[in-house]
């Protein structure tokens, strides 16, 4: 085949095992053949549609077989996929489509609204409703039924780009990260490789397939496998021990509030689990009250850090090591390298924190219409830098302890503040303001604002926050609000983030300090 990319598999699959099931999603389920014969008409439709190679096509919508199918159909044809964030708000998501050029924007009926609002703000040329035809928009199934079936075998190059996807960066814009299909195909390696995933694995994919864990880490290797993917369209823990039972799922991946609200449903004690052979979790380190509720029932997980830009999979602790090691995110994939360095570049000696670098074939090209932050993105070469301060221990285990960046993990959800931040001072009354992540017993952080109101102006907490709400998906928003007099700063005007965090960060939360203007 000319077509080397992931566009390629569901033809490579279907001439494997034909009819081997692939995709189950609510009470349907597609084998490989018919996945690469709906993924071969919607490419032949978007084709006449006018789109071709290098072009990028959206999607906005919940966990759905069509995700895959136009992941693929893109790389069958030489464009460019671009997932959406689902929670995002309109303004948001018109400027992830304009940033990208998207050119066509498949989206779910529950995403109608804001998918009309962001389309033609961001001039998007076609737009296709996953159950339509409604506003203007034909309907995905009809589209797709129009195309043709000859087969196609459209020229990709591993080091093509095969996906943008969007993560949140500290200058308060996000940022595309570009995934070629070398990146794609070396990750879903990886983790075949790492966790021995099989041909008969049936794999619960819970987590959004916009975020690059339940797309890269989950999904996308079980099917270069040749396993059975289970899609939910969203998490709800009654119904996933309701899955993991009658469809006797193998694998799955969650964040540590999916795992304790498992744990913690009635259900929890009578289900079924002994079908589960690997449970991965990631977004934040697994607490030890819920390792010691799943080793109850005889269950360990593999826990993982990795990023975005490395697609994302970079240091990843198996279930062998997981009381042994507790507390680490383990060691480098099979074929990714890692380095710990010191602010002069030089590598830390073990126990001691650095800022961490990664290189391989997983990490992406760079971030899309950006040249100037791709730069700043690698050092030494194509090592790629984090962000993220570790410390290796001797035995070659990392230990994420700090980061660079401000950002703080919420849910799963990276939070960056300068983003949240950028949309707070639009509001009328507020001058000055940061933001900072502080603990919470069910998302692991949320959001703090400490904001320093404009003189001679009255404003609350519901006023500040809901002004963010049409503005910021609803996991950005923080959840508490501190009026303050001043923030400190350096000489040089810059805000101190550590010293703000000193004095706001621990304590009740949303209450003006006793110093502070009424509101």
């Amino acid at each position: 085949m000319l077509n080397q990319g992931i566009g390629s598999w569901p033809a490579r699959r279907a001439r494997k095992t034909p009819d081997r099931v692939a995709v189950v999603h609510d009470d349907r389920t597609w084998t490989y053949g018919e996945l690469h014969r709906r993924v071969l008409r919607l490419a032949h439709a978007l084709r006449a549609l006018g789109t071709r190679r290098g072009d990028r096509i959206a999607y906005l919508g919940p966990n759905h077989p069509a995700v895959l199918e136009t992941l693929f159909a893109a790389g069958a044809i030489g464009a460019v996929f671009v997932p959406l964030n689902t929670r995002l708000a309109a303004p948001e998501l018109a400027y992830n489509l304009a940033d990208s050029g998207s050119t066509v924007l498949i989206h779910a009926p529950e995403q109608a609204a804001a998918a009309r609002a962001a389309a033609d703000e961001a001039q998007v040329p076609h737009r296709i409703a996953l159950q339509g035809p409604g506003d203007g928009a034909p309907g995905y199934e009809e589209f797709l039924a129009g195309g043709g079936t000859a087969p196609l075998d459209e020229p990709v190059a591993p080091d093509d780009p095969c996906m943008i996807m969007y993560t949140s960066g500290t200058t308060g814009r996000p940022k595309g990260a570009v995934l070629s299909h070398a990146n794609i195909i070396w990750n879903s390696v990886n983790v075949i490789v790492d966790t021995d995933l099989s041909g008969d694995e049936v794999t619960l994919v819970m987590a959004p397939l916009f975020h690059t864990a339940g797309l890269n880490m989950t999904c996308l290797p079980t099917l270069l496998k040749g396993g059975r993917v289970v899609l939910l369209a969203a998490f709800d823990a009654a119904r996933v021990l309701e899955v993991i039972e009658s469809r006797r799922v193998t694998y799955m991946f969650g964040v540590p509030t999916m795992y304790d609200a498992m744990a913690a449903h009635p259900r929890w004690a009578t289900t079924d689990l002994s079908g589960l052979r690997t449970l991965t979790c990631g977004g934040a380190p697994v607490p030890s009250r819920t390792i010691a509720a799943y080793l109850a029932r005889g269950l360990a997980f593999s826990q993982g850090y990795g990023m975005t830009e490395a697609s994302p999979g970079v240091l990843f602790l198996d279930r062998e090591q997981a009381s042994a090691k507790a507390g680490s995110a383990g060691v480098p994939h099979f074929f990714t390298d890692i380095r710990v360095v010191r602010a002069d570049g030089s590598d830390a000696a073990p126990g001691e924190a650095g800022e961490v670098l990664v290189h391989g074939p997983n990490v992406m090209t760079g971030y899309w219409g950006r040249p100037e932050d791709t730069e700043a993105a690698f050092t030494h070469g194509r090592w790629l830098r984090t962000g993220d301060v570790a410390r290796i221990d001797v035995d070659g285990y990392g230990y994420i302890v700090d980061r660079v960046k401000d950002m703080f993990v919420s849910g799963g959800e990276n939070v960056y503040p300068a983003e949240v931040e950028d949309a707070l001072l639009t509001h009328s009354a507020v001058t000055e303001c940061a933001v900072i992540g502080v603990p919470d017993p069910v998302w692991g952080e949320v959001g703090r604002a400490v904001v320093v109101l404009a003189p001679g102006v009255r404003a609350d907490e519901d006023d500040i926050l809901g002004h963010l709400r049409d503005r910021l998906a609803k996991y950005k928003i923080p959840k508490s609000l501190v009026v303050a007099r001043s923030l400190p700063r350096t000489a040089s005007g810059k805000i101190i983030k550590p010293a703000v965090r000193d004095t706001y960060g621990t304590g009740p939360a949303a209450r003006p300090r006793p110093d502070s203007p009424t509101t």
